[in-house]
């Protein structure tokens, strides 16, 4: 068995022990933000953190109303800009703390008067150190090098900094969260069987929208990282601006399909893909009901509807919905005889700038 099935079935735990440890820390940084309110959010990272940050992205802005952006390090690094910063929220979010460019981001925030938020699984990193205010992913040491845990774990993380900001997240339903993802994983046996019916493939399209688009990223990138499968990830919506026309007979497309805003969208898609003949996997739960006629595969969350006030359907989706694409990440790779845990050319900590 591979650390990194090991380590997808540690999630609950870890999303367990990341909410009891941080929230009550947090309160004391609402409380500043209560002060102290930043007039726009901008996120730093790379690989999968900033997969995790396209979801901090959505979850901030929806949440909590606040202007939010993606950071693009090579401004800071390659050309030495200057952004005027002041009044900002700088968040970097990298599982080693360790990542080159990202702590360099933070650094230069902190001197053109950002107030600064590292996110890390490491309290003694760098990050730990730089960042003015640190939320800790309490996931234990990830041994293998694709993440899982770590990227479950800063969602989490995520949440709870739309709390600190104001968002009408409801501790109690966070705290669910662990048992969604516990129900996730027992999809596995499922999973390893459809993953017999991909062995051969080399190419997918992985589709997500809101919410979720941050997983079809995720997915994508731990297909290309232990399957060594070309993979990308988009929007639907960007997906249907030209991609689509790649898309004929049996080509794969697996969906992220929950239910609530962004299921239109997705429901026109899978119509649109059907027409074309692709091969589609969905992955939603069982109270989407008309998915069924739409896809080839289903993968179904036992899920509960959990979404809080004022907050859209899909809101807490993310956790449990990325857990059966780890898991088929994983099976894929050992039915193509490859070791997940050690994918060519990539080390655990990979220093940019």
């Amino acid at each position: 068995m591979s650390r990194m099935l090991d380590e997808i079935r540690e999630q609950p735990a870890a999303l367990e022990r990341t909410l009891a440890r941080e929230l009550p820390r947090l309160d004391a940084l609402r409380r500043l933000f209560e002060r102290e309110r930043p007039r726009f959010v901008l996120l730093a990272a790379r690989g999968t953190s900033d997969n995790a940050a396209h979801f901090g992205r959505y979850l901030l802005e929806i949440a909590t109303g606040i202007p939010c952006a993606l950071a693009a390090p090579s401004v800071f690094t390659v050309y030495a800009a200057k952004p005027r910063l002041e009044g900002s929220l700088v968040v970097a979010i990298s599982q080693s703390g360790e990542s080159t460019d990202t702590n360099f981001v933070l650094e230069r925030a902190k001197e053109l008067g950002a107030m600064t938020v590292g996110i890390t699984n490491q309290a003694r990193s760098s990050l730990a150190r730089i960042a003015e205010h640190v939320v800790l992913v309490h996931a234990g040491r990830e041994r293998s090098i694709a993440a899982t845990k770590t990227y479950t774990g800063q969602l989490m993380a995520l949440y709870l900094l739309a709390w600190a900001l104001g968002a009408r997240i409801n501790p109690d339903d966070l705290r669910r969260l662990p048992g969604l993802a516990a129900a996730a994983l027992e999809t596995e046996p499922e999973i390893r069987q459809l993953a017999v019916r991909y062995r051969f493939m080399n190419d997918v399209a992985i589709v997500g929208r809101g919410l979720n688009y941050a997983n079809a990223l995720e997915f994508s990138l731990k297909l290309m990282e232990t399957c060594a499968v070309v993979a990308e990830g988009f929007s639907s919506a960007d997906f249907l601006h030209g991609p689509i026309a790649m898309v004929e007979r049996s080509f794969p497309v697996f969906v992220f399909a929950p239910p609530g805003p962004t299921w239109r969208a997705m429901r026109d898609l899978l119509d649109k893909l059907a027409k074309r003949g692709a091969e589609t996997l969905v992955i939603t739960d069982r109270s989407n009901r008309e998915v069924d006629r739409r896809a080839r595969c289903l993968i179904r969350l036992a899920l509960d509807k959990l979404h809080g006030r004022s907050l859209p359907a899909d809101i807490y989706t993310p956790i449990p919905y990325v857990v059966p694409a780890q898991l088929f990440a994983c099976a894929l790779a050992e039915q193509k005889g490859l070791d997940p845990d050690r994918p060519a050319g990539l080390t655990k900590i990979t220093r940019t700038l």
